[in-house]
């Protein structure tokens, strides 16, 4: 008798920072339980995959970066499908399901997603299941869970059809042949259906889940493998935009609801009761829960005590890297400021192919806090082995569909430089993470709030107090004392530690051979699980590296100090965020905050060029900014005014949004937000922006100011040139593709 064939489906991915690559993963090892086989490829990978000649079904999970670009393994593939000389049919035997992956914090939301989408249907291709758009900058599980649970179903169904077509088919051919051939209809032929719709097949994965879910069957939802701190969005300034989701409001109010105080009554009592990171409430700590599927373990790790290991300093590639010192800082803020701003000079004399312009940004690699790798060294019982080899080795009979070796851990290197220069032991644990440390958490209690924050059940309560306030897996394993994951467990699911992008805030014409940038010190806010809050990664290893005699007032001169700090960096040019090419195009600029620090670099070039071409003719530069005090954070302040009073800038407008508050005026009097200051103007800016061809430039906090400003454009376009909401999204979006709207913001 002959072996059973599973019937088979494929699946294609383009991930930037591995969530979309998490997620492909996730469907293809749940593919078996469901009695099918699923054929993972990354989308660069065209020797494994034909899509020309496919006839299985295809599951597309990709990401979106930078300002609405493909990843950098999905790039080819949509060059390709881009191509005008594919004929419209192109894809018409090839039938799909799309997962996309965005932020409505940056611009272009899941664009990369929505081109392939549009792409194959105008090829003929053929949809069997919704395209799913997942906003990670309100949690991509409210997207992703659903569209999972609803993927095996279409599956199936989208197999059944095909296989009752390709049956439909071979009856017609054979029928056809056997009236040309009479002789054939003497064949006995009989072709079997395959049922993929059988109830052992089709069966409910949900379980309900004790204190004990190792062998509990997998939920439906393979978006364990989410992490939702940094998500193929860009850390810092590089360039983005905002957009909007439906599901926003829904996120909110199951959070605020998970973060209500509730009361319970006892008998005539009612007993306040307070939810936390360790601690759930009712509904949630009565329920049964979906757990994800225990992630299959794939890697061997091993110390060993060698006498000599190598790299033990210095980020992995810092070969490719330039090594420049810190030549001069200043604090820009006073000291009864909220925040503390630095601005820091790096002295990039020494590498001539550096060339920024403004606009640019670049790459600071900095390593993990070292207190907090020494806790985690102490966290993992191997104190005494910080200076052992880690060997790291594929396990030869793991489960996980694609599994390797992470390539950003080299062979020969120490415990230490591993935690220290490898893993981002800072990130956002995974709900895969969650589900994982399950299995290493002895207290009955303890192992069931896991379970309930990796949980569809728990997605609130995960938001709340692991995914909004950023907390990393070492916060967590304080707040879970019984948890002892082993190292492996760690390599399996931590990131690669990422480098941090800061935007250039000077130009190359008025310093050359420096190169400036501008940060706040960020403050994490304590929380459930952070009792007493703690200091960013990078800014804070900044604060620190900073030599005191470095610091000087607003007006002092570089240090002479023999022994400057260094620090390992890159550039990455910005190809769009720049000042206009032709000089005559006026542009405006909105940066409030350290969202100023682009302009500047903007604005010392414009001057340069002003003295160098005083006969050409400069078109209007307007520069929206804002902050709390006049006199505690207007940063730039002088050279700002210098550039307005020498005609470098046309119009500077600034506002102070506690000033106001503290004097007693209102908005009326004084506006308090830049959006305010551009309702002032809206008549001037939307001519410039509608009718002289020019140009807008928002830099700065996405989650708020830049989507502020993107409504108050459009109330602006509204009101001046008299169209709908529709009408003026549209205008919106034309100034976006004619790159003539551009944003440079963080979330």
């Amino acid at each position: 008798m002959p072996c059973e064939v599973k019937p088979h489906f494929v699946i294609l991915y383009g991930s930037q920072k591995g969530q979309a690559k998490s997620i492909a993963e996730g469907i293809a090892e749940e593919a078996e339980g469901h009695g099918l086989v699923a054929e993972l490829s990354c989308l660069n990978q065209t020797e494994k995959y034909n899509l020309e000649k496919e006839n299985a079904p295809v599951v597309f999970i990709v990401s979106t970066t930078g300002d609405g670009e493909p990843p950098d393994n999905t790039l080819q593939f949509v060059r390709h499908i881009k191509k005008k000389s594919l004929a419209p049919d192109h894809y018409k035997h090839l039938c799909y399901a799309l997962l996309a992956l965005g932020d409505t914090n940056y611009a272009n939301f899941c664009n990369c997603g929505k081109t392939i989408d549009r792409r194959l249907q105008e090829l003929g291709a053929k949809q069997f299941y919704m395209t799913g758009y997942a906003d990670d900058g309100v949690g991509l599980e409210v997207v992703v869970d659903p569209w999972l649970e609803g993927l095996w179903k279409a599956i199936k169904e989208a197999l059944s059809k095909m296989a009752s077509d390709q049956t439909a088919h071979l009856k017609g051919v054979l029928e056809d042949s056997a009236k040309e051939t009479p002789d054939l209809s003497l064949l006995d032929v009989q072709l079997n259906l395959l049922s993929l719709t059988d109830d052992q097949n089709c069966g409910s994965v949900k379980s309900t889940v004790g204190t004990d879910s190792k062998n509990a069957p997998a939920a439906s939802s393979s978006v364990s493998a989410i992490q939702t701190a940094v998500s193929d969005r860009r850390p810092a300034s590089p360039a983005g935009g905002v957009g909007m989701s439906s599901e926003s409001g829904y996120v909110a109010r199951i959070s605020a609801s998970a973060a209500e105080t509730q009361t319970r009554d006892t008998g005539g009592s009612h007993v306040l009761l307070e939810g936390s990171l360790t601690c759930s409430l009712p509904p949630l700590s009565e329920s049964s829960l979906n757990v994800p599927a225990l992630p299959p373990p794939y890697l061997d790790v091993s110390l060993e005590d060698v006498v000599s290991v190598g790299q033990i300093d210095g980020p992995l590639n810092k070969e490719t890297l330039h090594e420049v010192p810190l030549s001069r800082a200043v604090q820009l803020t006073r000291q009864d400021s909220v925040k503390i701003t630095l601005l820091l000079e790096l002295d990039i004399s020494a590498y001539p192919e550096i060339v920024y312009q403004p606009g640019d940004s670049f790459d600071v690699f900095c390593p993990n806090n070292a207190s907090e790798v020494d806790k985690m060294l102490h966290r993992l019982g191997l104190e005494d082995k910080k200076n052992h080899c880690v060997r790291v080795s594929l396990k030869k009979d793991t489960k996980k569909k694609g599994a390797h070796v992470p390539p950003y851990i080299p062979q020969n290197i120490s415990l230490i430089y591993l935690l220290t220069w490898c893993l981002e032991i800072r990130s956002v644990p995974k709900k895969a993470f969650l589900r994982a440390l399950v299995e290493h958490t002895g207290d009955g209690v303890q192992r069931r709030r896991l379970q309930e924050l990796c949980s569809k059940q728990g997605a609130a309560d995960y938001n709340q107090y692991v995914r909004d306030p950023s907390l990393s897996i070492l916060e967590l394993l304080t707040a879970f004392p019984s948890c002892s994951p082993p190292l492996t467990l760690l390599i399996e699911h931590l990131p690669k530690l990422q480098s941090r992008p800061y935007s250039a805030a000077s130009s190359h014409l008025r310093h050359p051979g420096k190169l400036h940038f501008v940060f706040n010190v960020v403050q994490l806010a304590a929380c459930s699980g952070r009792p007493a809050g703690s200091r960013g990664l990078c800014t804070g290893w900044l604060f620190d590296l900073i030599n005191p005699s470095l610091v000087f007032p607003r007006k002092a001169e570089s240090s002479s100090s023999p022994a400057l700090p260094k620090i390992y960096m890159s550039l990455r040019a910005n190809c769009s965020f720049r000042p206009p090419a032709d000089l005559s195009v006026p542009f405006v600029m909105v940066g409030p905050g350290t969202g100023v620090a682009p302009f500047i670099g903007f604005l010392q070039q414009r001057e340069k060029e002003r003295q160098e071409n005083p006969e050409a003719g400069f078109g209007e530069t307007w520069l929206f900014f804002g902050c709390r005090h006049r006199d505690r954070d207007y940063l730039f302040r002088e050279e700002l005014e210098g550039f307005e009073s020498n005609g470098t800038l046309s119009h500077l407008k600034v506002c102070f949004s506690r000033d106001d508050q503290e004097e007693g005026t209102t908005l009326a009097v004084r506006p308090r937000y830049v959006q305010h200051n551009l309702l002032l103007h809206s008549q001037r800016i939307t001519d410039i922006l509608l009718k002289q061809n020019g140009y807008l430039y928002v830099c700065g906090d996405a989650k708020n100011m830049a989507k502020d400003v993107n409504d108050t454009l459009l109330e602006m376009i509204k009101t001046e040139i008299q169209v709908d909401q529709l009408e003026a999204m549209k205008r919106l979006a034309k100034l976006r593709e004619e790159k003539r709207y551009l944003q440079d913001i963080w979330g």
